[in-house]
């Protein structure tokens, strides 16, 4: 796909948006929100063709744009279409939420339309009206979330829409922020399995409150510490977190991410990241900009499958991990921060993905799955760090340096020697 293709798909969905637009100025609200649905998911499937062809910025940008025009009027036609159903139900023209539950259901009720006669989900509805609830607490909080992700270069997306609003389980204020700790177990059976490089440490960029810091503490790793969200974490060094957009970031960024000297060579990194829409972007831009010689994250175990992100593919399939430890039995589940409800059990498989700079400076994998069981590895020490002899093995395993030793030293055996000078009597 070249650049003109991508132009022109770009216009006749901007044709599209400004079709959406005027159906709902003139209160077709029904067709406004399936046109706007319709251009959301070309301008979405237009962003990705130009990131996977790398079409530029500027038409990555201008995908993004419509995308966020269409998912504005598509939200703005949800709010009235909540409002018109609501209207609706009080004159008793649609039946109300949940149908007619009579033991004895009179005719003229059951001739009442349901939601879903209308050829919309009650679902859609539910949604709906939550979104149309979030813009009268806050007005304008629908257009000011998809400027914010415009104005940081990224997808404005229905799913990063809803965690913004809180029209998914629980509300922002509820979520604190996506906060979700890593569980101790899950670092105890990492450190039990993986050895990290004592020099420079350890990069933790979405710390959070130090769930992933304080075990990598106790195993006797330096841990630089950082996250978008200022929660006032510390090392045992008094050391506080840096406050970072960890996607934003480069090696020459070091400060704000807490590391201390710019020329030194990569840490690694070890953490859990933000899930959602940034996910894959969070681990290709790990991958792609910082290149950790070995980087360890627990992630869903659906993170193996996925064939359209780019970022994804880049992750899993350019740069191929080289281990995967899968968990047989799930962890402990990851509660929000601040939750005090019931205690649910897991419903999510993970697994820590690890990445790891070969020989040749590359993520070559072959990618070795593994099947551990949490209960195992609580009682196990961590295994001691690993130390560089030299820089010369900066790019690969200490294990590869000693080898190359061992080469040169049986090459240098096999070099012919000079004769010795006779020397006088």
């Amino acid at each position: 796909m070249n650049s003109s293709v991508v132009v022109q798909k770009q216009t006749d969905i901007a044709l599209v948006v400004e079709r959406a637009r005027r159906l709902l100025t003139e209160g077709d609200v029904m067709a406004a929100r399936m046109l706007a649905s319709g251009a959301y998911d070309q301008a979405k499937a237009a962003a990705g063709f130009a990131k996977r062809f790398q079409a530029g910025t500027e038409l990555i940008g201008k995908a993004h744009q419509l995308q966020g025009d269409a998912l504005f009027i598509e939200s703005q036609a949800k709010v009235r279409l909540a409002d018109e159903f609501d209207a609706a139900q009080k004159r008793g023209e649609v039946q109300s939420p949940g149908g007619a539950r009579n033991f004895i259901i009179p005719v003229k009720k059951n001739e009442i339309p349901s939601v879903s006669d209308f050829g919309i989900n009650p679902k859609d509805i539910h949604e709906a009206r939550k979104l149309r609830d979030a813009e009268r607490e806050a007005p304008g909080i629908v257009e000011r979330a998809i400027a914010a992700r415009l104005a940081a270069g990224l997808e404005p997306s229905r799913a990063n829409l809803r965690v913004h609003i809180g029209t998914k389980t629980a509300t922002r204020e509820e979520r604190a922020q996506n906060l979700y700790e890593t569980p101790v177990e899950a670092m105890r059976t990492l450190l039990a399995l993986e050895r990290f490089h004592a020099a420079p440490g350890i990069l933790e960029p979405a710390c959070g409150k130090g769930a992933i810091l304080r075990p990598l503490e106790d195993a006797g790793y330096d841990v630089a510490i950082s996250d978008l969200i200022d929660y006032g974490t510390a090392t045992k060094d008094g050391e506080c977190q840096g406050v970072a957009d960890f996607l934003s970031s480069s090696p020459a960024s070091r400060a704000a991410l807490q590391v201390a000297r710019a020329s030194e060579e990569p840490r690694d990194i070890v953490t859990n990241p933000p899930y959602g829409d940034v996910l894959n972007a969070f681990v290709a831009h790990a991958l792609r900009v910082h290149r950790p010689r070995k980087m360890a994250l627990l992630l869903n175990l659906n993170f193996l499958c996925g064939f359209e992100d780019p970022d994804r593919c880049f992750a899993m399939d350019e740069n191929r991990p080289a281990r995967v430890y899968v968990f047989s039995r799930r962890l402990p589940m990851m509660h929000r921060d601040g939750w005090d409800g019931p205690q649910a059990s897991s419903s999510m498989n993970t697994a820590w993905f690890v990445w790891e700079l070969d020989r040749h400076g590359r993520y070559a994998g072959p990618t070795i799955i593994n099947r551990v069981d949490w209960k195992d590895y609580q009682d196990r020490p961590a295994l001691p760090a690993l130390l560089r002899a030299s820089a010369k093995a900066a790019n690969c395993d200490i294990v590869d340096a000693l080898i190359d030793a061992e080469a040169a030293r049986v090459v240098a055996e096999r070099k012919p020697r000079g004769r010795k000078k006779a020397v006088p009597a």
